[in-house]
C-alpha cells in the first residue's frame, strides 16, 4: 500500500468533488406498487430540480412517466409529500408549476382533471376508490389576494366533470384520508393549531354510502398528549395506525367498540414526524400480516408482526436507513413470493430503491440516487456517540473522522471540525452514505452530524425536551458534541464550525450569538428573526413556535431573546449565508436582515442569494456554488488552503 502523503488538515485532494455530490443527490421518494410495477419520484438536480415520476416494470425494464416540463411536486403544507397515486395503471399526480391534478397513463400525454381556479387550489394524499369513478384526498385553498387558508378532505370526481365536494372541513389541518376494504368507511387524520401533527392529532372515522356521502364521524384515537402517524385499513377489515400514546411510536390495531389493542410494543419508532404527506412505515402481506419498519438509536430494523398477537418476527436486512420523512414502503405481491419495496441506505452506499426479500431478507437494487462510485479509502463510516448535556440528561450524535487513503495530517495538527445541526428540528440524522458528508471528511475536515434533543428516532420524551427550550438545547447539544470530540483529541478546538439549514440554520445563527466555541458557521436559509417568522410564514408552521418557543404575541420577549438577529452584540466569529429567493417557508429578509446586522457590527459575513430557489437548493448549479464557497470560506477563516479551484466568495468585513 502506497505510504500517505503528509497534508495540511483541509487542502487533501479528494475525487468527490462539488459536482460529483450535486450529481449524487438525485432525490429518491414515494415508492409504491400497482400489480407487478413499481413507481417512484427522482428530484434531479441537473433537470432544474424538478420531480420525475418513475416506473419499472415487472420486465425489469424503468422509464420515465412524466415528460419534459412536468414537474410531479404539491405544496400542500408548502412541504408537500403525496403528491402521486397509481391506481391500475393510471398515474393521478400534481404538477408543480398549476398545482392542478392531471391523469396519465404510462406512454401517454397527461390531461388536467381539476380546473383552473383563482382560489389557488393545492392537492395531496389522494386514495382512488376501486372502481376508478372518484379520488379521496386533502385540498388545501389559496384565495387570491391572501385570504385564510383552507385545508379539507374532498371527493374529487374522475370522469372528466372535474367536479369536487367536501368530505370533512372544520379542523386546520387534515391528512390520509383512507377508504376501508369495501368502501363503506372512510378514516383521516386531523389537527388544530397550535399543534404540528407529531404533537398532538386525531385518527376519525365517518360512515361512507354509494353516493360518497359521510356520515357519523367520531374519534377513535388520539388525545392532547399523543399523535398518530398513517392510518391504514388491513385487508380484514381493521384500522390500523401508529400512536405515541406509550411514549414511541408503536403500532396498534383498532378492535370493536373503537379499542385500539397495541402490536409489538416496543422501544422503537414506527412513525417520523409528518413533514410530507404520504409517507409509510408498514404495509400488509398478501397473508394478512404486517411488514413493519421501525428505528432504534438512528438504525433501521425490518419485521413481520402478526395482528392476531403472535408477536414480532424481525428480518436480517442489509441496510441501516430505510425512508425518512417522506419515504414510503410498498408491498409487491411476486410470484416467487413477497417483497416490500423501499428506499434502502448503508454506511457504503447511499439512498436506493430496493426490493426485499421476506420473509428472509434477500434484497435487490432497483435503482440507485447516485451512479457515482467511490473507492472506500475515501468513505469515512460513522461512530456513534453519546455524550452527557445539562439535567444530567445524554445527546446522541455521529462521528465521522477524516479519511483519505492518499493523505494523512500532520504529526502536531489536529483536524478541523464542522458540527451538523438538522433541520425541523424534529428531523433526524442516520448513518447512511452521504457525499455531502464525505465532502468534507475526504479532504481531512471531521464531522459531527448531532442528533440533538428534540430529534426524532429516540422516543416522544426525548422529542418533547426541545418543547420551550429550542435555541438552547439544540445549541447546547451541539457544542457538547464539538467539546466531546476536542476533548478526546480528535480535532482542533480552535477551528470547530456549525452549519445547518432551515432549523438547522437557526441553531447555526444561536450558537454563534449566545456561545463563543465556534470559529466560524454557515447558515443554510435559517431563521434569524423569530419574530418575522411567527408572523409571516405560511400556515403548517404559523403556531410552530407557539411549542418551542412559547405562545405568540404573550411570549413575544422570548422570540426577542432568542432571535440571533436581536443578539448580534454576542456574535464575533464569521458567518456565511445561503438564501433562495423564492422561499416562503424562512423568507429572504431574514438573511438580508442578518447580514445588515453583522455590517453594522464590523462581524465578517458572505450572503449568497439564489434566483428561483425555495426552501432548499434543488438545482445543480445552485448546490455546487454553495457547497464550494463554504469550502472557501472555512478555509479563510479555519487556515486552509483548499486543494479545489473554486470562485472565490466575498467576505466583508474579514481583513
Amino acid at each position: 500500500m502506497p505510504e500517505k502523503a503528509i497534508a495540511a488538515y483541509g487542502s487533501w485532494e479528494s475525487p468527490i468533488t462539488a459536482e460529483s455530490v450535486s450529481a449524487a443527490g438525485v432525490r429518491l421518494s414515494a415508492v409504491s406498487v400497482d400489480g407487478g410495477d413499481v413507481y417512484w419520484l427522482e428530484g434531479r438536480p441537473l433537470e432544474g430540480g424538478r420531480s420525475v415520476l418513475v416506473l419499472r416494470r415487472d420486465d425489469g425494464t424503468i422509464e420515465d412517466v412524466t415528460s419534459e416540463g412536468v414537474n410531479v411536486r404539491t405544496t400542500v403544507h408548502e412541504y408537500g409529500g403525496g403528491a402521486y397515486v397509481v391506481h391500475d395503471g393510471v398515474v393521478y399526480f400534481s404538477n408543480f408549476s398549476d398545482q392542478r391534478l392531471y391523469r396519465q397513463v404510462a406512454g401517454g400525454s397527461p390531461e388536467p382533471i381539476t380546473p383552473e381556479s383563482s382560489s389557488r387550489m393545492r392537492f395531496a394524499d389522494g386514495r382512488v376508490t376501486a372502481d376508478g369513478a372518484a379520488m379521496y384526498c386533502v385540498r388545501e385553498s389559496h384565495p387570491q389576494g391572501g385570504g385564510k387558508v383552507v385545508n379539507e378532505i374532498v371527493r374529487l370526481s374522475l370522469d372528466g366533470s372535474g367536479e369536487q365536494s367536501v368530505v370533512a372541513t372544520g379542523h386546520d389541518f387534515y391528512a390520509a384520508p383512507r377508504l376501508n376494504p369495501d368502501e363503506s368507511s372512510i378514516s383521516w387524520l386531523t389537527w388544530d393549531h397550535p399543534n404540528m401533527p407529531w404533537d398532538t392529532s386525531y385518527l376519525e372515522i365517518a360512515d361512507l354510502d354509494e353516493r360518497g356521502i359521510v356520515s357519523g364521524a367520531r374519534v377513535v384515537a388520539g388525545r392532547d398528549d399523543a399523535s398518530i402517524y398513517q392510518p391504514e385499513w388491513g385487508p380484514d377489515g381493521r384500522l390500523y395506525f401508529v400512536s405515541d400514546e406509550s411514549g414511541w411510536w408503536n403500532l396498534y390495531v383498532l378492535g370493536n367498540g373503537d379499542a385500539a389493542t397495541p402490536l409489538a410494543p416496543m422501544e422503537a419508532e414506527f412513525g417520523h414526524p409528518m413533514w410530507g404527506l404520504g409517507a409509510s412505515t408498514y404495509g400488509f402481506l398478501p397473508d394478512g400480516r404486517l411488514l413493519a419498519t421501525w428505528s432504534v438509536d438512528a438504525i433501521a430494523g425490518m419485521g413481520v408482526a402478526d395482528p392476531n398477537g403472535g408477536g414480532l418476527t424481525v428480518i436480517d436486512i442489509p441496510y441501516t436507513s430505510l425512508g425518512a420523512s417522506y419515504g414510503t414502503l410498498a408491498v409487491l405481491d411476486a410470484e416467487a413470493g413477497p417483497r416490500v419495496v423501499c428506499l434502502g441506505g448503508s454506511p457504503h452506499s447511499g439512498a436506493a430503491v430496493v426490493s426485499i426479500s421476506v420473509p428472509d431478507g434477500a434484497s435487490e437494487v432497483l435503482k440507485r440516487g447516485s451512479t457515482l462510485s467511490v473507492n472506500p479509502g475515501y468513505v469515512s463510516e460513522a461512530k456513534p456517540i453519546s455524550f452527557s448535556v445539562s439535567d444530567g440528561e445524554t445527546s446522541h450524535a455521529l462521528w465521522y473522522p477524516p479519511v483519505n487513503r492518499d493523505f494523512a495530517g500532520g504529526r502536531h495538527e489536529l483536524p478541523p471540525l464542522v458540527v451538523m445541526s438538522h433541520g425541523g428540528p424534529t428531523s433526524q440524522t442516520d448513518g447512511s452514505l452521504s457525499m455531502g458528508i464525505q465532502f468534507w471528511t475526504s479532504r481531512g475536515i471531521g464531522v459531527v452530524d448531532v442528533n440533538y434533543r428534540g430529534s426524532s428516532g429516540y422516543g416522544r420524551t426525548y422529542r418533547d425536551a426541545l418543547q420551550g427550550t429550542w435555541g438552547l438545547f439544540d445549541a447546547e447539544d451541539c457544542i457538547a458534541a464539538a467539546l466531546y470530540l476536542a476533548d478526546a483529541g480528535l480535532v482542533d478546538r480552535g477551528r470547530m464550525a456549525i452549519r445547518g439549514g432551515s432549523a438547522g440554520g437557526y441553531t447555526t445563527l444561536v450558537a454563534l450569538a449566545f456561545h463563543d466555541e465556534f470559529a466560524a458557521g454557515a447558515s443554510y436559509y435559517g431563521v434569524a428573526d423569530l419574530t418575522a417568522l411567527a408572523e409571516e410564514t405560511h400556515k403548517f408552521e404559523s403556531r410552530y413556535l407557539d411549542g418551542l418557543i412559547a405562545p405568540y404575541p404573550e411570549g413575544a420577549a422570548v422570540y426577542d431573546e432568542r432571535s440571533a438577529i436581536k443578539q448580534v452584540d454576542g456574535m464575533s466569529a464569521p458567518l456565511i449565508l445561503f438564501q433562495g429567493l423564492e422561499d416562503k417557508v424562512v423568507p429572504p429578509e431574514q438573511a438580508r436582515m442578518m447580514a445588515e446586522a453583522l455590517r453594522a457590527k464590523s462581524v465578517p459575513f458572505a450572503l449568497l442569494e439564489f434566483e428561483g430557489e425555495q426552501h432548499g437548493f434543488r438545482k445543480a448549479e445552485n448546490a455546487i456554488r454553495s457547497l464550494e464557497a463554504e469550502l472557501f470560506f472555512y478555509g479563510q477563516i479555519l487556515g486552509f488552503t483548499p486543494a479545489d479551484k473554486v470562485q472565490p466568495v466575498v467576505i466583508e468585513g474579514l481583513s
